[in-house]
């Protein structure tokens, strides 16, 4: 891997179960089997109800902004050629919070809980990166 590429995705059994979906453009949310409460980001125990029972649900991506913000400066090597991007902080409709880039519009178009619609750009590696465009819905 060269230092101008992304870094790969990795981790334990769970990220990895995240990260497969998205491959296929799916986005995929834990779900607590004995409480029936979503959690993301995947963790082995709920935070609700201590279980370990779980499993995933594929979300619809649509949700509302919750937060934003632009970056100008590149914490990795491989994300210099898209500076400056925004971050955004979305509310799904399922009911977690989750992170992706804003991918069509401008951060001065933005508006706290406008609503936003998910999809997958696909990287180098097969992966795919979470990008929210704004929803007219």
């Amino acid at each position: 891997m060269t230092s101008e590429r992304k870094p790969t995705p990795h981790g334990d059994r769970y990220a990895t179960i995240y990260w497969d979906a998205t491959s296929r453009g799916e986005l995929h949310i834990q779900h607590c089997s004995k409480c029936d409460q979503l959690r993301h980001y995947p963790s082995a125990l709920c935070p609700h109800c201590h279980s370990f029972e779980h499993d995933w649900i594929v979300a619809s991506g649509r949700g509302k902004l919750h937060s934003w913000t632009v970056c100008h400066h590149a914490f990795h090597p491989g994300f210099k050629n898209a500076l400056p991007y925004t971050l955004v902080t979305v509310d799904l409709v399922e009911g977690v919070r989750t992170l992706g880039l804003l991918e069509e519009g401008t951060a001065h178009e933005l508006t706290i809980g406008m609503p936003l619609q998910a999809s997958f750009k696909k990287r180098e590696d097969g992966f795919g990166d979470l990008v929210f465009q704004i929803s007219g819905v």
